[in-house]
């Protein structure tokens, strides 16, 4: 596993094996996901077709990608544009839906900017896909209530910043828990989109009785998260792969759990097909907490093994000037509900996470902006 397509193969595989109920349940079916082009959408989507390959013809799934495609269709996504159960469809998700758009029986509504540095960039397109580009998808999902093949499930992703800093009582943080977040504040185009977004989700679910579910990720990592997306784990990378120190832009004590992007997969196709009907799910991983300054170290040791890395870690101001503001110190995800719900159980260490990663960015140096 000592390449990107070793790392790869050994993901889908995994996936596969462990989500295998759910997409028995998917097999057969038309599946959209919007913003398939984006980070969550290399796994999401090579995981369908992955399944595809496994089963015979009358169980495969038809899966429609749609996308703004801003910077062109992604190399991973055009090396399978040929599949015969994959359509691209360049669509952005903020303006109402083709006239002509398939019966979906499921959808995963992906598409958003999540980058805290991207989003604070483009605020107002940030809020617009996460409140005009879902509404758009349940006005779509009411409308087939009553047809032949309805909407089966529904997966809005929210997020972990719906929480915003979190006291120390609710931590490990459960889906109960309402959050402290700032309307105002420089994330808040992301926050509040999000939040507002769930409440559309249960409303429609309470109103209409549609299969809308909830997923919170907290904070995902591995391939397809380009090494320029400005998140914690990319940004080191990039220092690494470039021969440069670590430059870090906090004091190094915030404290987060990540959670590896195939464990990650699993869950999120666990609550598309499991979850309750308008309702969250913390999507991550309980441990280890880890500070910014040891997770830069692991990555570092992890390095030296790869790359013959020689730098070290440095504290640096950020050219952001709010880079960290609203930044939560902690966050942690209480999982026991997607455990007991959905049987989610992740497996792989952040050691073996992380290693994975850095043999994938091996071959994947470069990513235009996110």
């Amino acid at each position: 596993m000592k390449s990107a397509r070793g790392v790869i193969d050994t993901d889908l595989n995994y996936i596969y094996q462990n989500a295998l109920p759910e997409f028995k349940t998917i097999s057969g079916k038309n599946m959209l996901i919007t913003g398939g082009a984006g980070f969550l959408g290399y796994y999401l989507v090579q995981s369908v077709l992955f399944w595809n390959s496994k089963v015979d013809s009358s169980q495969w799934i038809k899966l429609t990608v749609m996308d703004n495609f801003m910077r062109g269709v992604p190399k991973w996504l055009m090396d399978l544009k040929k599949d015969k159960n994959l359509h691209l469809s360049k669509h952005d998700i903020t303006k109402p839906l083709p006239d002509h758009i398939e019966d979906f029986q499921y959808i995963i509504h992906a598409a958003s900017i999540a980058s805290p540095t991207y989003y604070r960039k483009f605020p107002i397109e940030t809020m617009d896909a996460n409140v005009n580009g879902l509404r758009f998808l349940l006005d779509y999902s009411k409308a087939r209530t009553n047809t032949q093949r309805p909407v089966k499930g529904f997966l809005f992703f929210s997020s972990s910043e719906i929480y915003g800093n979190p006291s120390a009582d609710f931590i490990p943080t459960p889906e109960h828990y309402h959050g402290s977040v700032s309307c105002t504040g420089p994330r808040a185009c992301y926050d509040e989109s999000k939040r507002y977004g769930e409440t559309l989700c249960v409303n429609f679910a309470r109103q209409y009785n549609l299969p809308l579910k909830i997923a919170r990720p907290f904070n995902n990592y591995g391939p397809g998260l380009k090494v320029s997306d400005r998140r914690v784990i990319p940004d080191f990378v990039n220092n690494i792969l470039a021969g440069e120190n670590i430059k870090m832009f906090s004091d190094g004590t915030p404290t987060r759990t990540f959670c590896y992007v195939a464990d990650a997969i699993i869950g999120y196709y666990k609550v598309l097909v499991h979850g309750r009907k308008g309702e969250a799910y913390n999507i991550g991983v309980a441990d280890p907490e880890i500070n910014m300054e040891d997770l830069a170290c692991k990555i570092v040791e992890i390095s030296k093994d790869l790359f013959q890395y020689q730098g070290k870690v440095e504290l640096k101001k950020s050219p952001e000037t709010d880079y960290l503001t609203d930044n939560p110190m902690r966050r942690c995800p209480d999982i026991s509900k997607a455990r007991a719900h959905l049987g989610y159980h992740p497996g792989i260490s952040l050691a073996e996470g992380l290693y994975r990663s850095l043999v994938w960015y091996s071959d994947h140096r470069e990513g235009e902006e996110a």
